[in-house]
């Protein structure tokens, strides 16, 4: 069995040599596929796959700067408007909110791969959007790098154990991280419950560790999105709830921070108050990755960040 492994390990070093090989005579020398496989003594088609490899493996990182497109045009009017730095993807209109979603999703792992590194505590929350970018996260070594999740999963009809885990197990198994959940309710049914629990030792030793977050990965919400967002979704919301949102003129959440149109959280004590987490300080000033994959006329505009500052 040893053996067999080590026959594993050997093949796929060869093959990341023959790619890293492959990759550089095609994107730094110019060759084309066909002197490229008579170079390496192979087919066209093995060039194709090997180069397909590099990308996939990030051995590649592609990045496309266009002046004239509108989705660069759009992320210039975020930056002038809110300070951020923000990377628009291009999507046809009338791709379907499905397709939408796993465009974004892609886009965005890719370009994770640049942002993360060794020696970081990345925030992680859970979502529709994150789930799908968790599925397409390229693989990056990292040494002392720790990833954390950003707000409670549970509800009245589930943990929400499995499925936070699941999209933090493929970020720490992509970047080789340890993983540190948050083993809470989404929402409190009493606040006071919440600051109790808060005061346990083991609730406070994540909330330090989200305190030292250098990043933090979320999606933004929407409770309109034909693609549902999972808090609106997976059982985490009532009627009442739901109602008292609307009529708090909430538009989306941020890791079940609720938020209105202005960017400023709801004020009624029912949706403001329930929440696991007001934003950590550290979230504040570190660095944060947002992805919102709605259609324009769907997407909420927020002034403030985070929700409530």
């Amino acid at each position: 069995m040893c053996k067999a492994r080590v026959m594993v390990d050997g093949i796929a070093h060869e093959r990341t040599q023959d790619a890293l090989r492959a990759a550089h005579l095609y994107y730094m020398q110019d060759l084309t596929m066909e002197a490229i496989a008579r170079e390496l003594g192979t087919s066209r088609s093995s060039v194709s796959r090997l180069l397909s490899f590099a990308r996939e493996t990030g051995l590649v990182d592609i990045q496309i700067r266009s002046p004239l497109d509108l989705a660069t045009v759009l992320g210039e009017q975020l930056h002038e408007r809110y300070g951020v730095v923000a990377h628009v993807v291009p999507v046809p209109d009338q791709t379907s909110d499905v397709d939408r979603v796993d465009r974004v999703a892609l886009s965005a792992a890719r370009m994770l791969t640049q942002y993360v590194d060794s020696n970081m505590v990345v925030g992680v929350a859970w979502g529709s959007t994150v789930s799908a970018v968790s599925r397409y996260l390229v693989p990056k070594p990292t040494h002392n790098t720790l990833v954390v999740q950003l707000n409670g999963a549970g509800n009245v009809r589930t943990t929400g154990i499995m499925y936070a885990s699941e999209i933090l197990r493929r970020f720490g198994q992509a970047y080789g991280a340890t993983v540190q959940q948050f083993p809470v309710p989404a929402f409190f049914d009493d606040p006071a419950t919440k600051l109790a629990l808060w005061r346990e030792r083991s609730t406070k030793r994540v909330l330090e560790l989200q305190e030292r977050m250098d990043m933090v990965l979320f999606g933004v919400g929407s409770p309109v999105a034909l693609v549902p967002s999972h808090v609106y979704s997976g059982g985490y919301l009532e009627r009442s709830d739901q109602r008292a949102l609307d009529a708090d003129g909430v538009v989306g959440d941020v890791s079940t921070v609720f938020f209105r149109r202005t960017g400023r959280r709801p004020t009624s004590p029912s949706t403001r108050g329930r929440a696991d987490r007001t934003w950590p300080r550290s979230a504040r000033r570190r660095d944060a990755c947002a992805w919102s994959r709605g259609r324009p006329r769907r997407a909420a505009c927020g002034a403030r960040w985070p929700p409530g500052s």
